[in-house]
């Protein structure tokens, strides 16, 4: 038994005064915060907090492609009443449609409809080099 033991003759431990503990804690903490290494900030391309609940996003890339494919089979079938060319306009706005749908989907999902940071359009003034 050294000095440094909170208890009393007979081995019970004694209660240590209450600003003892508050001071003790208190030191713990800063050693804590001293020691905890500084949050890293985001780094992702996309916002994190953008209001959009995951299946908010699936129903607007869902409906982006729809659309797409809707919109090209209308149109092919206006075209093949129009022109008369059954079923090769509809059969080819169709695929229009459908690739205008995936396009709408990278555009609306971050994928597509962007350049590359440090990639601009060339300077006309430039010149070949």
């Amino acid at each position: 038994m050294n000095g440094d033991d909170a208890r009393d003759g007979n081995g019970n431990a004694g209660k240590p005064p209450e600003g003892d503990l508050s001071a003790r804690l208190r030191r713990l903490e800063a050693q804590i915060e001293r020691k905890r290494p500084p949050a890293a900030p985001d780094t992702s391309a996309r916002s994190r907090d953008t209001g959009r609940t995951p299946l908010g996003q699936a129903m607007t890339l869902s409906t982006e492609f729809v659309a797409g494919v809707i919109a090209g089979g209308i149109l092919g079938w206006i075209a093949d009443h129009l022109l008369g060319t059954k079923p090769w306009g509809m059969i080819v706005l169709l695929l229009l449609g459908c690739v205008a749908g995936f396009y709408n989907v990278m555009r609306a999902s971050g994928f597509a409809g962007q350049r590359p940071s440090g990639r601009g359009p060339a300077d006309p003034k430039d010149g070949p080099t």
